[in-house]
This record gives C-alpha cells, sequence and structure tokens, in this order.
C-alpha cells in the first residue's frame, strides 16, 4: 500500500489546520497498516514473499484462447516464491539468454541491467541432473510426445506411446516446448509447460525443466531458435 505523494505538497501546504491533522494522521494510519501487513505477510492476500494473490491469480489465470484451453492454476499449491517475478540477477550473459538454477529450481531469462525475469521450475530427480551449455534448436507448440527407449524400457507403461502421443492438456509436453541441442544434435532435453502447480520446486523428471503453463507461454513467446540456455550445476 502505498502514500499518495501529493498529500505531502502542492495545495495541501495550505490546508487548514484541521484539516492538516486529518491528513496526516490518515498517512501515518496507512503508512503503518502497511509496515504491519508488510512485517507479518498477512493482510487478506499479501503472501509471504511479498506478491499479491491477486497479482498470482491473474498471473495464472485460464488462457481459453489456446487450441486446448488451459485452465487457470491453482495458486494455492505453488510456494509464492516460485511465482514468476523480475528480480536482480548479475550476470555476463548476453540479455535473452535462459539461465536454468536446478539447485533453486529456477529459470533465468536475462533482461540485461542486472535484471531476470525468474520463473518457478521443476527440474530432474537425482540421477538425471546436467548441467553445460545448449541452445533452443527447435520450438514447438502442443508437441506430439514420443517417450525415448530408455524410458520405455524402465516404464514399461509408456510403450502406447511409442510412436507418438499427440498434443494436449494430457501430453506431458503441454502447451510449449523448448527443444535443446548441442553442436547440431538433438539432447532429448526440453524446456517444457506443466499443467502440475505441485510439481514446481521439486526434482522429477528424466532431466527436462517444467514451468507452469502460463510461465512456459510468456517465456516461449520471448525466446527466439538459437537462443543460448545455460544449466547451472545442482
Amino acid at each position: 500500500m502505498m502514500v499518495d505523494d501529493r498529500y505531502a505538497g502542492g495545495r495541501n501546504q495550505t490546508a487548514p489546520t484541521g484539516r492538516r491533522a486529518r491528513l496526516l494522521d490518515r498517512r501515518s494510519f496507512l503508512a503503518g497498516s502497511a509496515a504491519g501487513l508488510g512485517a507479518l505477510g498477512l493482510g487478506g492476500c499479501v503472501t509471504s514473499d511479498g506478491v499479491l494473490l491477486a497479482e498470482a491469480t491473474k498471473l495464472y489465470g485460464p488462457v481459453p484462447e489456446e487450441k486446448f484451453p488451459i485452465p487457470a492454476v491453482d495458486v494455492s499449491k505453488v510456494n509464492p516464491k516460485y511465482y514468476r517475478r523480475t528480480v536482480r540477477y548479475e550476470s555476463k550473459e548476453a540479455p535473452g539468454t535462459i539461465v536454468v538454477d536446478p539447485g533453486n529450481f529456477y529459470v533465468y531469462r536475462i533482461e540485461g541491467d542486472g535484471n531476470a525475469t525468474r520463473y518457478g521450475a521443476n527440474v530432474g530427480r537425482d540421477g538425471f541432473l546436467w548441467n553445460g551449455d545448449a541452445y533452443v534448436g527447435r520450438k514447438s507448440e502442443w508437441a506430439t510426445w514420443t517417450p525415448p527407449r530408455e524410458m520405455i524400457k524402465r516404464q514399461p507403461e509408456t510403450a502406447k506411446y511409442a510412436r507418438g502421443m499427440p498434443g494436449g492438456l494430457d501430453n506431458p509436453l503441454g502447451a510449449r516446448t523448448l527443444h535443446l541441442y548441442r553442436n547440431g544434435a538433438y539432447t532429448l532435453y526440453t524446456i517444457y509447460a506443466s499443467s502440475d502447480p505441485e510439481s514446481i520446486g521439486s526434482g522429477i523428471t528424466s532431466g527436462c525443466v517444467g514451468l507452469l503453463s502460463q510461465d512456459m507461454i510468456h517465456l516461449y513467446s520471448r525466446t527466439p531458435v538459437k537462443t543460448k540456455v545455460v544449466v547451472l550445476p545442482a
């Protein structure tokens, strides 16, 4: 909550003593209330991370215009620290570069001037983590998902999709996918759209990185092919 600075100057300086006192009392009350709410992390819809729940609900609302309409995210199932936001993030990487931080379950898009857009993510589970440089070799919307042979061996139930699972809300790749390449070859790793809010902030995948669908659409729209991707050690 912010106090209008116009109350501190201009014509209000000439206000009668009684009116000025009321204005000052109101300003003191508002400032005190804001400080109290900030300290408590409460106040109806203020989260512990200082993000308005109402704002998060708007960020992660339904996307009805999609080929397969995307429902709203139940933001109560996402730790507020994983909501999309702009943060200070010093990096030597060029603006537009994607940095994956699996140890902290974040994906950053470098914006320049020491800023980045930060997204909460799910990442590879133990034994499937990797790191190094890659780049976006191709992009796809509502991609067909084909499980790798190694996955079919580990999880025989996926064999029914050996010829591909069509795009849709139940497809593991979701609404948008960034396919990661190295030296001209597809790594089989992706940054994809997840429809499972409870997965954000956990290691559950076979090395891929998932963002909430609304976040992935946001990142995808700003990421051209050939964009550099840096995956940090966990």
